[in-house]
């Protein structure tokens, strides 16, 4: 059976992701990004995130040698995220470098700044592997997107607090519901 790349991605919009920026210095000395959800955590030891990056972009062949910064969008940062999805919009607020060089946004609800550590092929995109060199988050609520638009978490958002993970030292997960009061 052939696969149909439209309805594919169709189908995988069902799963809702956070919404990031990368960015890195070009070669001009210019900082670049692009908006890219296929982000996630990798290992802990030794710190290693994921970002997968359309081999055509940019961005794709700045990263293999520079530093870069995962900047997770707050869910007011839209706007933000449609300028680095092609579709310039604004001015943007850049914060000083972090300690490794990668340039990094305001308003971000997380900074992860990274090395490139390894880059495997995709397909049409790159996977890459970032060794994390420095970190910040603030408090706030994230940017998603689901089925092809963004949404953020509603006030009557209840999260469950997450425990421990299958991978963590106690080997099992569970989920436990936050304490009255």
């Amino acid at each position: 059976m052939a696969i149909d790349p439209r309805e594919l991605r169709r189908c995988l919009g069902h799963f809702t992701t956070g919404v990031t920026v990368i960015t890195c210095q070009g070669a001009d000395g210019v900082p670049h990004g692009a908006t890219v959800n296929a982000f996630t955590a990798v290992s802990l030891e030794p710190p290693l995130v994921l970002v997968s990056l359309d081999r055509r972009s940019k961005l794709c062949s700045l990263v293999e040698q520079s530093p870069f910064t995962v900047n997770v969008l707050e869910s007011e940062q839209k706007d933000l995220a449609l300028h680095f999805a092609g579709k310039p919009n604004q001015d943007v607020e850049w914060l000083p470098d972090s300690e490794c060089g990668a340039p990094r946004l305001g308003g971000a609800l997380a900074h992860v700044s990274c090395t490139p550590w390894q880059h495997y092929d995709g397909g049409d995109h790159v996977l890459y592997l970032g060794e994390v060199q420095d970190f910040v988050m603030h408090d706030g609520k994230p940017l998603l997107f689901h089925t092809g638009k963004f949404h953020h978490l509603g006030g009557d958002h209840d999260p469950l607090l997450w425990g421990d993970s299958a991978d963590g030292p106690s080997g099992q997960a569970w989920i436990q519901q936050p304490a009255a009061g």
